[in-house]
């Protein structure tokens, strides 16, 4: 477990696999030996496949948070009236991959350089973000962002921010691109050097 965690709260008990099955207010953690991070990376369904990828990652579920409404449903959220962002859960085991690895997954696959957008998807529910568990995790996020400065010709605009409340999408977009073999959200690949 990372050091300092901070909690934050989940509407399902088991991350990415039973959306649902519990009440608001469940606490959000790993299991031993696990940590849990959070990215904003425009739409949530290519995001989240994007990180099932990984290895090491253990556990994916995708919702919304940063906004004022509570229980926010996917309507609501593309109204652009409640400030959530669409965000991706990720549950990794620390022995088979790093904090500072899906950091790299998150840099390398959208363009953090434009605000309230990624490629075609435009509104604050596409922002840029990376939200942090432990002091630890924000200061590896806020280090790689400078690092990443050098490879974009415009300015990050890449939100970093303590983990706020997380409400889980509805059940039809978790794991989207699994169950429907469909493609998923193109990847802006935008503002790069080089």
């Amino acid at each position: 477990m990372v050091s300092n965690a901070k909690t934050s709260m989940i509407t399902t008990d088991k991350v990415g696999t039973r959306p649902g099955m519990a009440g608001e207010g469940t606490p959000l953690k790993a299991a031993p030996g696990h940590e849990l991070a959070m990215f904003g990376m425009g739409c949530f369904w290519g995001s989240e496949h994007t990180f099932r990828e990984v290895p090491g990652v253990t556990a994916t579920a995708v919702g919304y948070t940063g906004g004022k409404t509570q229980h926010p449903t996917y309507r609501e959220v593309c109204s652009h009236t409640t400030g959530h962002n669409e965000v991706v859960l990720v549950e990794f085991d620390t022995a088979k991959t790093s904090y500072e690895k899906l950091l790299k997954v998150f840099w390398d696959n959208h363009n953090p350089t434009t605000l309230n957008r990624q490629g075609p998807d435009y509104g604050d529910q596409y922002r840029s973000g990376v939200y942090t568990f432990s002091d630890e995790q924000k200061a590896i996020a806020e280090k790689t962002k400078k690092a990443q400065a050098a490879n974009f010709t415009q300015p990050i605009v890449t939100e970093i921010i303590d983990v706020p409340t997380f409400w889980i999408a509805e059940g039809y977009h978790q794991q989207y691109h699994d169950k429907t073999g469909s493609s998923v959200c193109p990847i802006d690949f935008g503002n790069r050097k080089g």
